[in-house]
């Protein structure tokens, strides 16, 4: 039985944090049960904003993959992909980036919030903008049902659906009026993949106002250790001022409650006694928050620590290299069938390469 593919991944920007997992992460350790799984390592997104950073982009990208390993991504069920070791993917980008207009690139939500909490103003290089058609060409260079991701990234997929259906229709002939589910069947080289939004789409930083970030300094990392957490809960802020004062169970608090509290009657408790102001401080839910934080994160931390003793470095290049010759094999092969849509067959990429 052939499995349903997904194609995810993170553009390596430092070490991964709660909002990671229960906005995509979680999803992406259930969903190797029964996907066949690409994860992909976004390294040349980081050269975006990043490029004389290239040493920490390579740190950062290591680090990740320890995340996914620690989180349970296993690399013999899952494939872990280098994007810079995928050719396919910046032929690809240029093709796709002929399907869009400019203003349409720009008019992405999600690209114009990166400029402002970026403070980018109008010194973006030329090549950031660019990376909202990579991306599209991250996801169908592996020819996806399914995308799992954050809230923040549906624009994204939306764009790459747009593409998806305009060089199927353009060069494969599908009638714009297809449904999604049909373009495959039709003869498209590509399917139009769906998102698949985590358990929580966006869960807001230790600050109480903005989404979970490490350039805000509002995140809880999942390699953090047991005093991290308590001190980093600790510091949500809620604004109430005494136990037996009425609180706000809709507040970051207890968001993190709902989010991390596996025993549903004990949030019903916590939530009724804090809205009732009984005798329960801020003090006592940050406590049980930590714990069940803590619980979450224990297997990881020794999952981790594999990856921590010297040459463990050494095990996750050997993990990303294998999985790299694996992603090759597809993507090669959608860009074949892409070039022979757009009448670009000229042989075999290998035949036409110096011995």
């Amino acid at each position: 039985m052939t499995l349903p593919r997904i194609l995810t991944g993170d553009t390596p920007t430092g070490r991964l944090h709660l909002g990671h997992w229960v906005g995509s992460l979680e999803n992406r350790v259930r969903l190797q049960q029964d996907h066949e799984c690409y994860f992909l390592l976004a390294n040349m997104h980081a050269f975006t904003t990043r490029a004389h950073q290239s040493a920490d982009i390579r740190r950062d990208t290591l680090e990740i993959v320890k995340d996914w390993l620690a989180a349970g991504i296993d690399p013999d069920r899952s494939t872990i992909v280098l994007q810079t070791e995928v050719p396919a993917i910046a032929e690809l980008t240029w093709f796709f980036a002929m399907l869009l207009p400019f203003n349409r690139v720009m008019r992405n939500p999600t690209l114009k919030t990166e400029i402002e909490t970026k403070e980018l103003g109008d010194t973006y290089s030329f090549g950031f903008p660019m990376y909202a058609v990579g991306q599209c060409a991250d996801i169908l260079a592996f020819r996806p049902a399914f995308v799992p991701v954050g809230e923040d990234q549906v624009a994204h997929i939306e764009m790459c659906r747009e593409v998806a259906r305009r060089f199927d229709q353009m060069y494969c002939g599908v009638d714009p009026q297809a449904e999604d589910a049909d373009y495959e069947r039709l003869g498209g080289v590509f399917p139009i993949p769906a998102a698949l939004v985590g358990r929580i789409g966006r869960l807001v930083g230790t600050d109480g106002k903005n989404k979970m970030s490490k350039s805000l300094s509002n995140a809880i990392f999942l390699s953090d250790t047991p005093k991290q957490i308590k001190k980093r809960v600790g510091e949500i802020f809620t604004g109430r001022q005494s136990m037996t004062e009425p609180g706000d169970v809709s507040n970051t608090l207890f968001q993190y409650v709902r989010a991390f509290i596996k025993d549903g009657e004990r949030v019903k408790e916590l939530e009724r006694r804090y809205a009732a102001g009984d005798n329960i401080g801020d003090g006592h839910v940050k406590a049980e928050v930590a714990d069940a934080i803590n619980t979450l994160l224990e297997p990881m931390r020794a999952r981790r620590a594999e990856y921590e003793t010297p040459g463990g470095d050494d095990l996750v290049i050997d993990i990303i290299r294998r999985g790299t010759r694996r992603a090759n094999e597809l993507a090669e092969e959608t860009l074949a069938m892409a070039k022979r849509a757009m009448s670009l067959d000229f042989g075999p990429r290998r035949d036409l390469l110096p011995m």
